[in-house]
């Protein structure tokens, strides 16, 4: 008779452990981070001959290519792809995300200050903590709030330092348009993160990414003629800096944050992104000799202190963890 032991009970593979995942979550948000900090650097550099439209038509352009080599053989194989009401939250990312948050982005940073932008964009993860704690249900942990606030008064911190003269002629009407411009890019992206986590959840991160990206892509094809003017006008160094852009902080960076967004609770996601500005600057220092100031680097600090507090558990009572989602 065969024994009731567990030992000869048949064996099911054990489920992956948790903290593997949360690995890899890391890991593709510090991917993340270091990548769309390169953007901004990026930007500033080849700024002078991309005007917004064209510079984001053609960074999507690049993109949209390197990625169809890694989705279109999956697609070919899976014959998965969205279906009817399924296209209805790509088809909203890829056109305020991709779209609206680039063009507004690109436009504003040829009016106000890298401080100032890193600051207005940054109200991102706020807005962000709030959504995803109403809409998905996240709620707020306490920890969530005060880390999102201390990583905050770092990026003000950072603002204050930042020595970046404004646009030589420029006006006071001209810097609100710039605000204007960079909080409506950051409520665009905000609302797109909620947007796009139940779309990471039924599609392979490259694959929600791709999409979004050929839609942003479709809606600035207005911008056509005039990319073509541009790229024929501008050095080659600055045409290698759009690639980049297309390659790195758009395709490999939007795809690290999808797949992170995958297994991480998007309000804690976003306040990740308080570590973009701090590494915005030290990129600066090293590419472009831009010495931060005092407060630059104690900004840096302050977030990196902001974004771990994020991290921390909620006790509940009992002296018991409360449930904690990756």
């Amino acid at each position: 008779m065969p024994s009731s032991s567990p030992a000869h009970e048949p064996l099911t593979p054990p489920a992956p452990t948790a903290a593997p995942v949360k690995a890899l979550g890391v890991a593709a948000m510090a991917v993340t981070v270091l990548l769309w900090a390169s953007a901004f650097v990026g930007i500033r550099a080849i700024g002078p001959h991309f005007s917004p439209g064209s510079l984001t038509l053609g960074r999507l352009a690049v993109a949209a290519v390197v990625l169809a080599l890694l989705v279109v053989p999956q697609l070919l194989r899976s014959r998965v792809v969205p279906r009817g009401r399924e296209w209805l939250p790509i088809l909203a990312y890829g056109v305020m995300w991709f779209g609206g948050y680039n063009v507004a982005l690109n436009a504003a940073e040829h009016i106000l200050d890298a401080g100032t932008s890193a600051l207005l964009i940054n109200v991102n993860p706020i807005l962000v903590a709030i959504m995803a704690g109403i809409v998905l249900k996240e709620g707020f942990p306490r920890w969530l709030l005060i880390g999102s606030t201390v990583a905050f008064a770092g990026v003000a911190m950072i603002a204050i330092g930042s020595g970046q003269p404004r646009t030589p002629g420029g006006s006071t009407t001209a810097d609100l348009a710039g605000v204007a411009l960079c909080l409506i890019a950051a409520v665009l992206a905000a609302v797109s993160v909620i947007v796009q986590k139940p779309v990471v959840r039924k599609f392979p991160a490259a694959q929600a990414t791709w999409f979004g990206i050929v839609v942003g892509a479709l809606c600035c094809l207005p911008f056509a003629g005039q990319l073509v003017a541009e790229v024929q006008a501008a050095p080659p160094q600055a045409t290698w800096g759009l690639v980049y852009l297309g390659v790195f902080p758009t395709a490999i960076a939007f795809t690290t944050w999808a797949y992170a967004l995958s297994l991480v609770d998007a309000g804690k996601l976003a306040a990740t992104t308080y570590l973009v500005p701090g590494t915005t600057v030290l990129i600066s220092w090293l590419l472009l000799g831009e010495i931060p100031t005092a407060w630059g680097l104690a900004g840096g600090l302050v977030c990196l202190a902001g974004v771990g507090l994020t991290r921390r558990r909620t006790w509940a009572p009992g002296g018991r963890r409360r449930p904690h989602r990756a």
